[in-house]
């Protein structure tokens, strides 16, 4: 479950892989030290701006790279030079005059607002969280579908859950906030902090009295969930670890 147990990489492909616009692209993902490239096609450079959007919307996201996204744009068929017109006779009608761009255009303008709306709003409340003394160390990825806000992390009490949904909801331009994706965890701050900087991954460092059980309570509030962190990193003996090591948490 996020934020333990996801890579900063793979919460950034989730977000891309929901987006209709994104989602079916097969855009890629990598991510170093915060930060994140993406590599792929797409229809044209207007996706550019919702990529950037929808990764900086991430928590742990520092900086966006995109010259690995190219743009297929198809280019306009070269101009062909006009036949000789025939002399007109009386009976013939000179065709209407028009602009032939006029719907590509505003196709293309729509394209921009669609865009540009589908990221304001979750901007805007990113903004808005990141600015809160409370939350602002919070592990919390905010995505957007239509005008509603989803919100996914972990908060440290009930208060800071409900100062959350209060915060988003008094952004301009929401209409609805889902916080299904929130879960409280007393220190989640601090759990949140240890990470692998080259992968992303959730680690933890093991302290003297550890034992699996209780690391697996502390991130997924699960004792039994040992096994899982056991198994993912090749552990034995579940019995026996030791202090100092890093223990990546799976999700």
């Amino acid at each position: 479950m996020w934020p333990f147990g996801k890579s900063t990489a793979e919460r950034v492909q989730d977000a891309l892989n929901e987006q209709p616009r994104l989602k079916d692209l097969g855009l890629k993902v990598q991510e170093r030290g915060g930060a994140v490239t993406v590599t792929g096609m797409v229809p044209n450079d207007r996706y550019l701006n919702l990529i950037r959007v929808i990764a900086e919307g991430i928590n742990g996201v520092k900086s966006v790279d995109l010259s690995g996204v190219t743009a297929q744009e198809q280019a306009a068929a070269p101009a062909q030079p006009a036949p000789a017109a025939p002399t007109p006779s009386v009976t013939e009608i000179a065709p209407t005059t028009g602009n032939m761009n006029a719907q590509p255009a505003q196709a293309a303008q729509d394209m921009d607002v669609e865009i540009e709306d589908s990221s304001r709003v979750a901007k805007a409340v990113l903004k808005a969280i990141r600015s809160n003394g409370e939350l602002a160390d919070d592990p919390i990825d905010v995505l957007q579908s239509g005008k509603s806000i989803i919100l996914r992390g972990v908060v440290d009490n009930d208060h800071e859950q409900r100062l959350l949904e209060q915060v988003a909801r008094g952004v301009e331009g929401v209409s609805g906030v889902d916080l299904s994706g929130v879960r409280v965890a007393q220190g989640a701050k601090e759990l949140a902090k240890d990470k692998d900087q080259e992968s992303g991954d959730t680690v933890y460092t093991v302290k003297a009295g550890d034992s699996l059980s209780a690391i697996a309570e502390k991130y997924y509030g699960d004792a039994s969930q040992y096994k899982k962190i056991a198994h993912y990193n090749n552990i034995s003996n579940p019995d026996l670890i030791h202090p100092g090591d890093r223990i990546r948490i799976p999700g």
